[in-house]
Order: structure tokens, then C-alpha cells, then sequence
């Protein structure tokens, strides 16, 4: 993300990584940046900035806790092991507060830490916040089927409807992945990405194009490029870059150089699920946003973030407004498989 430019000073991302050593050995850090606005964060606090502007309170610059222009949870606080992990925790923890105030910052964000983190800096008075994606889940699916079958049948009919849609429009679709990849593969991701990211008004195309080769070129292992053609020509005209490990797929960027219909639900989430399955991956996080994916299979799923407003005034407003946000996503998490239309797995014997 800063090598390629994607993420620097002058697209608004400082880089204030903390470090800690004992003598030579790095022992602990904490991937920090500098922000002076809230694009590609995707915990959104826009509502946050307008707030702090009506108090007459200066919201930017503020201190971010995270990556970059990625909704995934991770640990924030990496520790060595064998290192007193409690200890090290409040030396960063203490750490960040010094530089937050250093720079002038108006608060501290701690973005996607997983449960036992995000627990730890609300007994540090942090405010906990919680907010959704939605995750397809694999509980043990055999097949693509089985997958299929947890619907009624009139949403199993539309789902077969909807994919099988390609055959007709003279759409193929096709995964590369790993070793399959090349630097034509990487410029199709920019094209894909560069596509969507053109086309909508919520801010400027972020990722460089030299994101893309780099990435492809350092961790070809961790990528896939969905692939979708038209014709016997086999022009490409839509695809989505994701990216995997032994048990996730995360999908990622998407685009389309031409229109069919359904082609966005067949490209980002039934091809993948389908390859999900084959591979015994066990979640796919198709990225932020989109209930439409709740009537897909995909359960509303909590995911935190931690802050720390140094202005007592706006900490007391959004606190409040958390309080009131985190019980409406308790509520909604408590019913996925209900708005999800899910039947319970394993389906009872016949």
C-alpha cells in the first residue's frame, strides 16, 4: 500500500508505525497511520466528523489503528511470542496516546482488531464499537447442492435462474489463481478495479496500478482473478480480484467492461461459493456493505472498533449514538439465519 503509493502523505495517509525493540531483536508493533480524512477505512465515522465540526472541535488529523483500504479483521497489536503480551499491550497502548497527542490528533481508531482485542481496549475505556458484514459460512457443505438446498425452493429456483443466466448470454467464467498468474493478469485487476471505482462518486479511484503488480508479483499465492468471457472470441468482460488463505476467501474488487444481467451476483458471489465449497474453505468475506447478500446466504456478522476522543463533549455524544448502534447490530446478528432464509444444517434425514 505505501510502495506503491496507494497509501502516503499526500493521499492523506501519514505512515506512524510504532516499533518496539530490545536492543536489536523487534519484539512488538503496531501498524499506525496519520489521517486527515476518512476515505478507505470502511468503519465509517463521516456522521463522526460532522459532529465534531458542529461542537467546533477539529475532528482531522486523527490517529488510525489498521490497514489501509482493507475491512478484515487482524491483530492490531503484534507481539513476539514468548513476550508478557498484557505488558507490551499498554506500553502500545500508552505509546499511541503519546503520539496521538504529539501530532494533534482529536482521537485514536482502532480498526477490525478480533474479539479478545477489541474486549482489551474497552476495559481501557476505549468506546467499543460494533458494526456488520455479512460472511457466507461453510458448516460442512459436500457440494455446491447442499449449498442449494438449505433454501426454499422458490430461492433455489432464483438462484439457478440467476447463474444459469451466463450459459445463455454466452458468458464463461473461470478462476485463476497462484501459479496461473501473470503481470496481464495484474492489469486486468486495475482495469476491474479502475472500472468500478470511475464509475461511483464516493471518492477518488485509491489503489495505484502499481498496487496491483506489486501485489500479484510478491503474493501470487495469497491471489485469485475471477474471470468472466464472452463469445467464442473469449473477450473478458468482467472479473473480481480476491484474495485467500487455507480457510477465507476475501473478495475484494470487482468490475465489468459490459452489462448482462446478474452478471455482478454470478462473477462475486455464486462462482465463489461454488469454488468455496470444492475447496473446503470454511468463510467467505465478500468485503463491506450489500444486504443483498443477506438473501444469498450470507449471515450479518459483528465486527469492532476501539476509539479514544480526547474531547469529552464529542466522546459523550458517540458514545451514546454506539450504545444505540451496537444494540440494533446485537439485534440483526441474533436473526441471520432468519433474514437469511437459511435452514439449519445438517438438514434433517427425509
Amino acid at each position: 500500500m505505501e510502495s506503491s503509493g496507494s497509501a502516503v502523505e499526500s493521499r492523506g495517509w501519514i505512515a506512524s508505525h510504532l516499533t518496539l525493540w530490545r536492543g536489536p531483536q523487534l519484539i512488538a508493533a503496531c501498524p499506525a497511520f496519520e489521517k486527515h480524512h476518512s476515505m478507505g477505512e470502511y468503519v465509517y465515522d463521516f456522521g463522526w466528523a460532522n459532529a465534531a465540526q458542529q461542537l467546533g472541535v477539529e475532528y482531522y488529523p486523527k490517529l488510525l489503528v489498521g490497514l489501509p483500504l482493507s475491512p478484515l479483521t487482524a491483530r492490531r497489536f503484534l507481539i513476539a511470542p514468548g513476550e508478557d503480551e498484557a505488558a507490551i499491550r499498554k506500553k502500545l497502548l500508552s505509546e499511541l496516546d503519546a503520539l496521538a497527542k504529539d501530532r494533534g490528533c482529536s482521537s485514536i481508531h482502532v480498526l477490525f482488531p478480533p474479539d479478545d482485542e477489541a474486549a482489551w481496549l474497552e476495559s481501557e475505556n476505549y468506546l467499543r464499537r460494533s458494526t456488520m458484514q455479512y460472511h457466507w459460512r461453510n458448516p460442512g457443505y459436500g457440494s455446491y447442492d447442499d449449498y442449494l438446498s438449505r433454501f426454499d425452493s422458490k430461492r433455489r429456483n432464483q438462484f439457478k435462474r440467476e447463474r444459469g443466466a451466463a450459459a445463455t448470454q454466452g458468458l464463461t467464467l473461470r478462476t485463476v489463481r497462484s501459479g496461473e498468474l501473470t503481470k496481464e493478469h495484474a492489469q486486468l485487476a486495475w482495469k476491474f478495479y479502475e472500472a468500478t471505482a470511475g464509475r461511483y462518486s464516493w471518492g477518488p479511484v485509491q489503489l495505484t496500478r502499481d498496487f496491483f503488480h506489486r501485489a500479484f508479483a510478491a503474493m501470487p499465492d495469497a491471489i485469485e482473478l475471477v474471470v468472466a468471457e464472452h463469445g467464442p472470441k473469449k473477450e473478458v468482460v468482467a472479473g473480481a480480484f480476491n484474495l485467500f488463505n487455507t480457510e477465507r476467501l476475501y473478495g475484494r474488487y470487482w468490475g465489468c467492461f459490459q452489462e448482462f444481467p446478474f452478471l455482478h451476483f454470478h462473477v462475486c458471489l455464486y462462482h465463489s461459493i461454488d469454488d468455496a465449497v470444492s475447496r473446503g474453505l470454511k468463510v467467505f468475506e465478500p468485503g463491506a456493505g450489500g444486504e443483498h447478500k443477506i438473501s444469498r446466504g450470507f449471515e450479518p456478522t459483528t465486527i469492532h472498533s476501539a476509539h479514544r476522543i480526547f474531547n469529552k463533549r464529542l466522546d459523550g455524544a458517540i458514545r451514546d449514538f454506539c450504545r444505540r448502534e451496537r444494540a440494533h447490530v446485537a439485534d440483526v446478528t441474533s436473526q441471520s439465519e432468519e433474514l437469511s432464509g437459511l435452514k439449519p444444517w445438517p438438514l434433517p434425514a427425509r
